[in-house]
């Protein structure tokens, strides 16, 4: 008796949750994508991230152990350096300066496996923004995510406070599989 409430309970938990994340979003749990931080484990969280409405591939693999290289120059709007790291990675740009679409195409011809675009507002924990075309006819096809502030901020303040060139992410993750998933998600934005 006793553990069919204890079932009861957490699936209201797990289902109010679900629901406040979709009115604060506007978005359903199927329109994100979800990765997992594996080091450094100090944010080693499940985030999510929003696909570009028009542009960008999808994942036609799933990464296991990735790097997420943040990039240099911060708002990737002209040519990356570190070429050699960033080939075959996913790679943690900043909003602002240039197009989604610029940003895209940097990483992009750089070599890397997907764009991370974190919003410029570190204090944005639960407002994605739709990613679209900027009318440009090079349309990148690698998957490109819309990052929130916070997550980008905290990610890039946990490299920089351990002095890591990268973190190691595994993506896409499957959170339907995860029995936690709520309680794995990052603090600051719960």
């Amino acid at each position: 008796m006793a553990a069919t409430v204890r079932t009861a309970a957490w699936t209201v938990c797990l289902w109010s949750v679900f629901m406040c994340f979709c009115r604060t979003t506007g978005l359903g749990v199927n329109e994100l994508l979800y990765f997992r931080v594996i080091s450094p484990e100090e944010i080693g969280y499940i985030f999510s991230a929003a696909p570009a409405k028009d542009f960008g591939g999808d994942f036609t693999s799933s990464y296991d152990e990735i790097l997420l290289v943040p990039a240099e120059p911060a708002d990737g709007c002209s040519e990356l350096k570190d070429k050699e790291i960033i080939k075959g990675q996913v790679i943690l740009v900043e909003r602002g300066s240039c197009s989604f679409v610029q940003k895209a195409r940097q990483v992009e011809e750089a070599g890397g496996k997907a764009v991370l675009i974190a919003d410029n507002a570190v204090d944005n924990d639960s407002q994605y923004l739709d990613m679209i075309t900027d009318g440009s006819t090079a349309k990148p096809s690698i998957p490109a995510l819309f990052l929130l502030g916070r997550d980008g901020l905290m990610i890039r303040r946990s490299l920089q406070r351990q002095a890591l060139p990268w973190a190691v992410i595994s993506i896409p993750v499957n959170v339907s599989s995860l029995a936690s998933f709520p309680l794995k998600q990052p603090p600051w934005t719960l």
